[in-house]
C-alpha cells in the first residue's frame, strides 16, 4: 500500500461525492428530487442505466465467477439487446404517457391497491439485497488496500452515498452515474491490459492457457434445468432484464428524466448495449487473473479464491497510482448503483405508500422531508443487509438467488395486465396466489425437503428459474381465467 493509491483513492471517490452534494438546492422540489426536471440529456442517461448495470457485483463478482469456472454468466449479458428493444420500442412510450413517476401505478389503476403493494414490495426487498450484496463487496478492496475493518468500510461507505444521494436527489445520481461509468470503463480497460501483458510470454498466453482449460465456455448446451446451463442463465437473463426494463423503479423513473421521448428511448438502447463489452472485459479479467496466477502460483496465498482473487491482485500486482484509481472505479461502480437504489426506493415510499395511505396532497415541502427520511431508513437496511454477505462465499450466486426470489414473478403481473385486456382482479389475484406459492416452492424447498421421502418434494429446477416459473405462473393462471371462465360463464 503507498500514500500515492490513497490519494488518487480519496481524490476520486471524494470528489464524486463533492459532486453530487453540489446538485443541493434548498429551494429542489419533490419533482426535482425524484425526475430530475424531466430536462437531462440521452446519453447522460444512458450512461446512468449502464452505470446502474454495473456495480461492485459485475466489477468483482464476474472477475470472480470467470477465475472459479468459466464464461458461463456473460450470458445473462446476451439477453440484454432483447430487453433493450422491448423497452425502446413499447416501455418508453407507455411509461412517459401515464405521467406518473411511479412503475406501478399501472398495476393500481388494472388491480387495484393490492397489485400495486405485492409489486413495490417485491422491489423493495430486491433493491435491499442488491444494496447489500454491493456495499459487501465495495469493502473487500478497502480492506484489502487500507486494511480497515470491513463492517467499517461498509458503515463508512454507506453514510456518504447517503449525503450526497439524500442532498443532490436524482438528478445528481444521475449526473455522478455518468462520470462514474467513464472512470470505470477506463479502469476495467487499463486493468486487464495490465493483466494480459504481465504474462511471461505475452497476452497470447493467456488465451492458450484459457483455451487448454476450457475457461471461455458458455455453460453446457444441455437440456438440463437443474445447473447453470447455457440455456438456464439465457432464459434467467431474458426474464430478469426484461422486469429490469419493464418494471423496475430504476429505470422506469430514468425514462422520465429524459427531455423527450425520443432521448428516453436512446438511453434505454444505450445503457443496456454498452454493457455487453464491458461485462466482457471482466469476464476477460477473470481469465487473466486465472492465467496469471497458474504461471506465477507462489503469489497467490491459498486463502485467498472467489471475489477476494480480483482486490487481491489489485493491491499487490498492479504498480502504485494504478492501484488507487481501480479501486477507485469499483467504488465509483458500487456507489452509483446503491445511490440509485436509495433514492428509486425512497421514491417507492413516498409515491407508493406515504401519498397512498397517509396524505394523499402533501406540500412539497413535506414531500422532500418523506424523501430524505426515507434515504436514511434504506440506507440504514442496506447496511444490516450488507452485513449479513459476511458469511456469503459467492456473491454474485447469492445475489442471483435472492434477485430471482424477491422478484416474485412480479414481471408476470406486468405483463397480464399490459398484454390481456380482458384480465379481472379476480384473475389477477388467481395467478399471484399461484405463481407465490411456486416461488416459495422452488426457494424453500432445497432447505425443507432434503432427506428421505420429503426429498422427493425438492424443487429439481436451478434456482435462477424461480423468477421465470414464477412470472410464467401468475401470467398463464391469470390469462387462463380470464379467458376459460369468462367464456364458461
Amino acid at each position: 500500500m503507498s500514500v500515492l493509491d490513497i490519494i488518487v483513492f480519496f481524490i476520486f471517490t471524494g470528489g464524486v461525492v463533492l459532486m453530487g452534494c453540489s446538485f443541493f438546492s434548498k429551494k429542489r422540489t419533490s419533482d426535482e428530487f425524484t425526475s430530475a426536471g424531466r430536462s437531462l440529456p440521452g446519453w447522460v442517461v444512458g450512461m446512468s442505466i449502464f452505470a446502474t448495470y454495473v456495480s461492485s457485483i459485475s466489477y468483482l463478482a464476474y472477475p470472480g465467477k470467470a477465475y472459479m469456472e468459466d464464461w458461463n454468466g456473460f450470458v445473462f449479458s446476451l439477453s440484454i439487446p432483447i430487453a433493450s428493444y422491448f423497452a425502446a420500442r413499447y416501455f418508453v412510450p407507455f411509461y412517459r404517457s401515464m405521467g406518473s413517476v411511479s412503475a406501478y401505478t399501472f398495476l393500481e389503476t388494472r388491480f387495484g391497491t393490492w397489485a400495486r403493494l405485492y409489486a413495490s414490495i417485491c422491489y423493495l426487498l430486491t433493491q435491499i439485497a442488491r444494496m447489500g450484496s454491493i456495499l459487501y463487496l465495495l469493502a473487500l478492496p478497502m480492506n484489502a488496500l487500507l486494511g480497515w475493518d470491513i463492517k467499517m468500510i461498509i458503515v463508512v461507505t454507506s453514510v456518504a452515498i447517503i449525503i450526497y444521494s439524500m442532498l443532490g436527489g436524482l438528478k445528481a445520481v444521475i449526473w455522478t452515474e455518468a462520470i462514474q461509468g467513464f472512470i470505470l470503463i477506463a479502469g476495467a480497460l487499463i486493468c486487464m491490459v495490465l493483466l494480459m501483458f504481465s504474462m511471461p510470454e505475452g497476452p497470447r498466453q493467456t488465451f492458450e492457457i484459457a483455451l487448454a482449460d476450457n475457461k471461455f465456455s458458455l455453460g453446457s448446451f444441455g437440456a438440463s434445468l437443474s445447473e447453470s446451463t447455457f440455456w438456464v442463465c439465457l432464459i434467467y437473463g431474458i426474464f430478469i432484464n426484461l422486469q429490469n426494463y419493464g418494471i423496475d423503479q430504476n429505470y422506469v423513473q430514468r425514462y422520465l428524466t429524459a427531455k423527450d421521448e425520443k432521448q428516453a428511448k436512446f438511453s434505454a438502447l444505450f445503457g443496456g448495449y454498452l454493457f455487453i463489452p464491458v461485462s466482457m472485459i471482466f469476464f476477460m479479467i477473470g481469465t487473466a487473473l486465472y492465467a496469471y496466477y497458474k504461471v506465477n502460483p507462489g503469489l497467490l496465498p491459498d486463502d485467498v479464491t472467489g471475489d477476494s482473487v480480483f482486490p487481491y491482485y489489485i493491491v499487490h500486482g498492479l504498480p502504485t497510482g494504478i492501484t488507487g484509481l481501480l479501486i477507485a472505479s469499483i467504488f465509483a461502480a458500487g456507489m452509483s448503483t446503491v445511490a440509485t437504489s436509495i433514492t428509486s426506493s425512497a421514491t417507492i415510499i413516498l409515491t407508493d405508500y406515504y401519498k397512498r395511505f397517509v396524505c394523499k396532497n402533501p406540500s412539497d415541502k413535506k414531500s422532500v422531508y418523506v424523501l430524505y427520511s426515507s434515504n436514511i431508513i434504506i440506507g440504514i437496511i442496506g447496511i444490516i443487509v450488507a452485513l449479513a454477505f459476511l458469511n456469503v462465499e459467492s456473491a454474485l450466486d447469492a445475489w442471483w438467488a435472492l434477485s430471482s426470489i424477491f422478484s416474485g414473478g412480479m414481471l408476470g403481473l406486468f405483463l397480464l395486465g399490459y398484454v390481456t385486456r380482458r384480465a379481472r382482479n379476480v384473475d389477477a389475484v388467481l395467478g399471484v396466489i399461484c405463481g407465490v406459492l411456486v416461488v416459495v416452492w422452488m426457494s424453500l424447498s432445497p432447505i425443507l425437503f432434503t432427506d428421505g421421502f420429503l426429498s422427493s418434494f425438492r424443487s429439481p429446477f436451478h434456482a435462477n428459474l424461480t423468477i421465470v416459473f414464477g412470472t410464467i405462473v401468475i401470467f398463464l393462471i391469470g390469462f387462463l381465467s380470464a379467458n376459460l371462465f369468462r367464456q364458461r360463464k
